[in-house]
Formats: C-alpha cells, sequence, structure tokens
C-alpha cells in the first residue's frame, strides 16, 4: 500500500473532526480539573458566567476573592447567573440520604446562598432554584463550559468532568448550553423561595 493512501487514516485518527472537536478535555473525577483553569475561565469571561451546580459549594472554597471577582464581572456588564437545588425541597432530601455524608446537600446549598446574601444586589447577578439539574452541573463562561455528570452515589468531586470550548452550532456545548437555558427559565427567584 502507498503512502498516499495511508495518510489520510492516519490524519483522521489524530485530528477530532466530529462532535468530539468540542471538547478540550476530559478529566475522570471533576477535582482533577485544575484550579488554574476555573480561575482562567471565570477572569476570562466578559459576556458571560453561569454557575449551574446543584448546590455550588465548592467553588466558594477554591477560589480566593471570588465575590470581588464576581463583582467587578457583573459591574462590566458580565451576567452572572446562578443556579442552585432548593435546600429544602424533597429532591434535596432525598440526595442526602444517598450521600450520607456529614456536610450534607442542603447545608452545601446554604453556605453558597449565605455567600449570594453576603454579595448583596448586585446588578448583573442572578440566583435561582431549580431542582432538575442534581444529575448534571454545568459552569459556563462565555464560549467554554465545564459539565459534570454526576455518578449514581457519588459527590460531585468524584465524577468525570468535560471541558467544552463552543465551535459551531448544534455541538455539545449548544446541546448542554440549551439544557441550561431551559432550566433556568423555569427556575424559581430565591428573593420568592
Amino acid at each position: 500500500m502507498s503512502t498516499d493512501v495511508l495518510w489520510p487514516n492516519a490524519i483522521r485518527s489524530a485530528i477530532k473532526v466530529g462532535p468530539e472537536r468540542e471538547i478540550v478535555s476530559a478529566y475522570p473525577y471533576r477535582n482533577a480539573c485544575p484550579t488554574a483553569v476555573w480561575a482562567r475561565l471565570i477572569d476570562g469571561a466578559s459576556s458571560s458566567i453561569t454557575f449551574a451546580g446543584y448546590t455550588n459549594y465548592f467553588i466558594w472554597q477554591e477560589h480566593p476573592r471570588l465575590s470581588e471577582r464576581l463583582k467587578a464581572k457583573a459591574a462590566s456588564g458580565c451576567s452572572v447567573r446562578f443556579l442552585i437545588g432548593d435546600p429544602d425541597s424533597d429532591v434535596t432530601r432525598r440526595r442526602e440520604e444517598i450521600e450520607g455524608v456529614p456536610l450534607t446537600v442542603g447545608t452545601r446549598i446554604r453556605i453558597t446562598l449565605d455567600a449570594l446574601k453576603r454579595l448583596g444586589e448586585v446588578p448583573g447577578i442572578e440566583t435561582r432554584f431549580s431542582d432538575d439539574h442534581i444529575a448534571l452541573s454545568v459552569f459556563s463562561f462565555d464560549d467554554e463550559m465545564l459539565v459534570t455528570p454526576h455518578l449514581s452515589s457519588l459527590l460531585g468531586h468524584e465524577s468525570p468532568m468535560l471541558h467544552l470550548r463552543r465551535l459551531g452550532d448544534n455541538g455539545l456545548y449548544d446541546r448542554f448550553d440549551g439544557h441550561v437555558a431551559a432550566l433556568w427559565k423555569d427556575g424559581r427567584p430565591v428573593a420568592a423561595a
């Protein structure tokens, strides 16, 4: 067989050509994604940031001065949204039974609510409740996102994570972005809860 015939197969096996092109990285655990990646995404976003994790608890623990950074983002015109679970819902209580850990899901949500309360009323920062994303966390930063499909009884940091970059219409990024948009639309404002 000539080298001319072999190259197309070699190229196809080395270069992403389908929907997987939007996958920047894959991590076997959420906490295997370097904090520097999160920091770059948070600090680099200019139009929108969405934290659609059920508790979003770990974000406050792992990112110094996050409140000040988010306030500055909102002041510069960046939309910052938090979609979190309702700490008093049946979904939350069932998840607490499954996890069976001392730092309960409701407590982790309340830590996020406290951090958001300390921010005060900041134009451009919004929070809503939703119980429909208990099994999937999506964190988006302009045209990049980190997605964690939660596995069985594992805690969030034990589940895998994909780092995606939007490259075109109807790809993986858009699929998850549309999911979060629907959850946000149906979410309940925290102030009304």
